[in-house]
């Protein structure tokens, strides 16, 4: 006992190490928890600490049930249901194009229907964690885009729940087609039942599992949450499924502020658990038969992710830096694809696909931070063509929805079309711009006057318009920033 105490201690706190490392570098925890447990498990020459990966099974079932679990608590439903057409257009084109990408990919590697399905889930669905922490390290929490990739995120949680559902028939032992559509029925009737408490017996169950007591009300929640994920694990349902409604539930109830404040640090201990057990179990010698197969994945998902990101850009009137941003920011895969990749190991499916998500994975975990910082460059790549307007002079230059200056407006239109400077000069021009504090127009800086910026200079007047037909962009030279009111919300003065 002793000893086994000392090698989880031992490869949980070296999996901590190396995170924290990771953290100054720019790379997420998911990873290094991998990676140790890649390197301290049986399948790499050196020092194995734990043998056997099936000694950690309960803590790492924990881990897996407390974070998808927490997940359902930190479930936005308002927020998915009013998020509008147009939002769940571009996370049906994401999810879409990702899951087909993985299905086709599947079914060339030749494994297996049932891992084909298990792939395209894991390359359909971002890691939310890795997503948001990019956002937030980027300093992107105020651009035009950030409420649309979290919008994404929210409903690619909502799929996954579905796609649980339709899994766990093909990974059971069904073997007839009479018991396939029965099992399908069972976790289907299973999501139905949980969603139908979560509307009508939240109070119900709030009160049951309610305390003024931090420590009653904790020990209550994770009794409520193991027992609700092992009777769905009974019904034949994944427990994965069963801790995530249940987490839904719970997020309509009372306590959902305590509960998810209470559960994050246990959700963050044994999900490290979970992706160190999952590393555990990889062969190191099998990552080079699936090294071609997993590179393919990643330039399949970078793809897809781009051209995702350019229709939801189309979708929401915004430039190619955006949807570069938008692309690149869900890139990353973590939590989600190994969830999957660990119901298919546990289901006893083809023994490769285990090294092949952790590869990709792992891939993607580098990549998505590298990309998504050098976002710019690649918006000087996407065609005007492609998106609603013309952005040839600002396609590189950031959205905000963060700009103070917006009440200097007072000029919405004019009727010039030259600048009157230039026409003085006897110079030509290159674009027009128009102050909407004061309503001067001046030349762009490929002009030779550049009268644009000089006005900016002279009278510290903050806000300018495009006046290029095609074009109704505004930017802040404050701010430096292109400049649009929240989603949702009317602006001030409308563009001309």
């Amino acid at each position: 006992m002793h000893a086994d105490l000392v090698a989880i201690g031992a490869v949980v706190l070296a999996a901590g190490l190396l995170a924290r490392a990771g953290r100054r570098i720019g790379l997420p925890s998911i990873p290094c928890y991998l990676v140790v447990g890649i390197l301290l498990g049986p399948g790499t020459p050196g020092p194995v600490l734990i043998e056997d990966p099936a000694e950690l099974s309960v803590l790492a079932a924990l881990g897996l049930v407390l974070l998808l679990f927490h997940l359902g608590v930190e479930f936005p439903v308002e927020q998915v249901l009013g998020s509008g057409r147009r939002l769940f257009l571009a996370a049906g084109c994401y999810i879409g194009l990702n899951v087909t990408a993985g299905l086709l990919l599947g079914f060339a590697l030749g494994w297996g229907t049932a891992e084909a399905l298990v792939i395209a889930g894991g390359l359909g669905i971002s890691s939310s964690a890795i997503a948001t922490k990019l956002l937030i390290e980027l300093h992107r929490l105020t651009n035009a885009e950030t409420p649309v990739v979290l919008g994404i995120i929210v409903i690619e949680d909502l799929f996954l729940a579905f796609y649980l559902a339709l899994l766990a028939p093909v990974l059971s032992d069904a073997t007839s087609p009479l018991g396939f559509v029965r099992d399908v029925a069972i976790s289907f009737g299973f999501l139905v039942l949980l969603f139908a408490v979560a509307r009508y017996g939240a109070r119900a169950v709030g009160a049951l599992v309610g305390s003024r007591e931090d420590e009653l009300l904790a020990v209550l929640v994770v009794g409520l949450v193991l027992l609700v994920a092992g009777l769905s694990e009974q019904v034949r349902v994944s427990d994965a499924i069963g801790a995530l409604l249940i987490g839904l539930v719970i997020s309509r109830t009372r306590v959902r502020e305590r509960v998810e404040r209470l559960v994050l640090p246990l959700r963050d201990v044994f999900a490290a658990v979970f992706f160190v057990t999952f590393g555990l179990s990889i062969d190191l010698g099998a990552l080079e038969t699936v090294a071609l197969p997993a590179a393919v994945a990643v330039l399949a998902t970078l793809t897809c992710n781009l051209a995702a990101g350019v229709v939801t850009a189309r979708l929401f009137g915004l430039n190619q830096r955006a949807a570069a941003n938008i692309g690149l920011t869900v890139l990353g895969r973590g939590e989600f694809s190994l969830i999957l990749v660990t119901l298919a190991i546990g289901a006893g499916l083809d023994g490769r696909i285990g090294p092949f998500i952790a590869l990709y994975v792992l891939g993607l975990a580098v990549l998505a931070p590298l990309l998504a910082a050098k976002s710019r460059y690649l918006a000087r790549f996407i065609p005007d063509g492609l998106l609603r307007s013309r952005w040839r002079y600002v396609r590189e230059e950031t959205i905000s929805t963060a700009c103070t200056h917006l009440d200097q407006i007072s000029v919405t239109g004019t009727d010039l079309r030259e600048c009157p400077q230039c026409v003085a000069e006897g110079h030509g021009w290159v674009q027009l711009r128009l102050c909407l504090t004061c309503g001067a127009v001046g030349c762009c800086d490929d002009s030779v006057g550049k009268h644009a910026s000089a006005h900016f200079t002279r009278t510290r007047h903050p806000i300018v318009e495009s006046l290029e037909p095609g074009e109704d962009w505004r930017y802040c030279y404050l701010d430096r920033a292109l400049v649009r009111p929240p989603l949702g919300r009317e602006p001030d003065a409308t563009p001309r």
